[in-house]
């Protein structure tokens, strides 16, 4: 493996615009393993044999001073005896990653902040705030019906005033699917929608509030991250193709950038939504730490068929365990660089072209986007002169 576009992903200094802190205590093999899978863990069936837990062994042991394909019981005892702290430390370094855009709203287990996440891996953090973790947090506060729509916008404004909120996001995907109404819901449907799920209670899932959550966001006027595609049971995968979105996204054009997050197995459709709708981007986070650095080549190359270069962007979606903040770093290095070294040696692209992709792709798509200040001159400099060496990666 080899070439210049491999040499400047290798070296580039990552934006994750999207991802979550890492478990700050010690896990046992069962709380390990749970943290490897989208989906249950299930008895007799261990979460090492799965795509993910292989890559895992395979370019995760390395760093804990192992020998590839380690054996779970091996990489298991290594990673308690080393303790999470210098865990979380080696595989947060060896990402290259210099910001993150970390979504607050899920932590059920002890994670780090962004501040703690940044600290670790000695770079910067920002904050992406869940809208329905704020709704729910106003009704558990209290609110007559009438006044939800107007108490949900002032404590959403309030969640975002502060100078390191760049992004909010929404779990629509989960909790009612896209295949919405589009149009904004009128005050009487909220006050309805809102009476009923107050006196139910639970989680947000009412589609006439899931509907006024996304015209509050684009009334926030930031980026809007939407999770589609691969999520845990709570996903109905034929409910989260992106293209759901068509009927509003015509709605709210020249209003807010709309950020698809993960997309799999519909990255094409985003892709599509990218190429035709101005304020649409994506990612295709989520996916490469699962399917690892032996095919996040093809995830890539199916994402980026026709998605102007300027629309994708990095992300790990990294929760609980910092190997898959290497790991989704490692897939897109490797995958990426692959895809453009091939169309550079088959001269279907230049070599400056595929450079600036590398770039764009790896940090200056999402800098753009959420408004984050450029690298430091030196910083760039020092990555440039001494990029990390392939094995170095893994």
């Amino acid at each position: 493996m080899g070439g210049r576009v491999h040499e400047a992903l290798a070296a580039a200094r990552l934006v994750d615009h999207h991802c979550h802190g890492v478990v700050t205590g010690a896990l046992d093999r069962p709380g390990f393993e749970s943290l490897l899978t989208e989906g249950a863990a299930w008895p007799g069936i261990s979460t090492f044999d799965s795509p993910v837990g292989v890559a895992v062994r395979r370019h995760c042991a390395p760093l804990l001073d192992l020998p590839r394909h380690a054996p779970p019981e091996a990489y298991l005892a290594r990673r308690a005896e080393l303790g999470p702290h210098e865990v979380n430390r080696r595989f947060l370094s060896a990402a290259g990653t210099d910001v993150f855009c970390v979504d607050t709203g899920y932590a059920p287990d002890r994670i780090t902040s962004p501040g703690e996440l940044a600290g670790i891996a000695g770079g910067t953090a920002y904050e992406v705030v869940r809208l329905e973790s704020v709704a729910e947090a106003v009704a558990a506060r209290g609110v007559e019906p009438h006044a939800y729509a107007d108490t949900f916008r002032a404590a959403a404004l309030d969640a975002v005033g502060r100078p390191d909120v760049v992004a909010v996001k929404s779990v629509a995907a989960y909790r009612t699917g896209f295949d919405l109404a589009p149009e904004r819901p009128s005050e009487a449907e909220v006050t309805r929608a809102a009476a009923d799920w107050l006196a139910r209670g639970g989680r947000l899932a009412d589609p006439v509030l899931v509907r006024h959550l996304l015209w509050t966001a684009v009334d926030l006027g930031l980026p809007l991250q939407l999770h589609t595609g691969f999520g845990d049971s709570d996903i109905r995968m034929h409910r989260v193709d992106p293209t759901h979105l068509t009927d509003w996204l015509h709605l709210t054009a020249g209003t807010i950038p709309v950020l698809l997050l993960h997309c799999w197995p519909y990255q094409r459709q985003a892709a599509y939504l990218a190429a035709v709708f101005e304020q649409v981007y994506l990612d295709v986070g989520l996916t490469l730490h699962f399917v690892g650095p032996a095919r996040s080549r093809a995830i890539l190359a199916e994402a980026l068929e026709i998605t102007p270069f300027r629309k994708l962007l990095y992300s790990s979606d990294a929760y609980g365990v910092a190997e898959f903040h290497l790991l989704g770093a490692l897939s897109f290095r490797q995958g990426l660089a692959s895809l453009l070294q091939e169309r550079v040696d088959a001269d279907e692209l230049s070599l400056p072209d595929a450079l600036r992709i590398a770039a764009w792709t790896s940090g200056d798509n999402a800098r753009r986007l959420y408004g984050l200040p450029a690298p430091s001159p030196s910083h760039q400099a020092s990555a440039t002169a001494h990029p990390p060496s392939p094995e170095s990666m893994i």
